[in-house]
């Protein structure tokens, strides 16, 4: 597998959903936090690994929201068409990379605005010495149940994590995983899933619990309030 390193590295944001669980007129990765739209914020925390690091978003194929963004008319970002499934616009988005100049990428949720440098930089450190791919993820704190209405019985939380991005990838591995899951039309809910199901090892790096994905009403306020602590 070749070798991790900044200049061979490259990002993808997967933004061609439309949040319905935010119950909002704007699609979720749209909506205003401290001036800037979710998917600004998102996109600005990934340059805090590289400032020049080229990044590919996948959009609606009716997107009429992107264009008023400042990132728009950023040289190092470029935009795909993306497909109904999360799956479906990552590997757009891959497949705009040239692999004859990116070896490594990574993908991050477009409504995850409050990823840390240390964070990013962890995951980083961490697959470049391990060499291969993994996530960023949080162990889990709460009790966790299965079952509904009622419950069925207590899942042992010892070994559980929440999964998070950024996930950081190979990309011609990472490309043969999704396409394989979509040629079978296997549900993957995110690039790890993929990957695992290819067969690959994938590392999980403890991140911030604080790396939220806003996905309700509820999540905007939190998110406000992070991210002016981290201010």
């Amino acid at each position: 597998m070749t070798a991790l390193s900044l200049n061979r590295l490259a990002a993808v944001i997967p933004a061609a959903g439309i949040g319905s669980r935010m119950r909002s007129e704007l699609p979720k990765q749209y909506l205003s936090l401290h001036g800037r739209t979710i998917l600004e914020h998102s996109a600005a925390a990934l340059r805090q690994l590289h400032q020049d690091l080229p990044l590919v978003i996948a959009l609606g194929a009716e997107d009429p929201y992107f264009a008023s963004t400042s990132l728009v008319a950023d040289p190092r970002v470029r935009t795909v068409v993306g497909g109904r499934e999360r799956a479906d616009s990552v590997l757009a988005a891959l497949d705009a990379l040239d692999p004859a100049q990116f070896d490594w990428v990574l993908v991050h949720d477009a409504a995850r605005p409050l990823l840390h440098a240390t964070d990013l930089k962890r995951l980083f450190d961490c697959c470049q010495q391990a060499g291969y791919g993994g996530i960023l993820a949080a162990p889990v704190r709460d009790t966790m149940k299965r079952g509904g209405p009622t419950i069925d019985h207590t899942v042992d939380r010892t070994r559980l994590w929440h999964a998070l991005t950024p996930q950081l990838f190979p990309l011609l591995p990472l490309k043969q995983a999704l396409r394989s899951a979509l040629v079978e039309s296997i549900v993957v809910t995110d690039e790890a899933s993929a990957m695992e199901r290819a067969g690959q090892s994938v590392l999980l790096v403890e991140g911030r619990s604080d790396n939220i994905k806003v996905t309700r009403p509820e999540d905007l306020a939190l998110a406000a309030f992070y991210l002016e602590t981290q201010q």
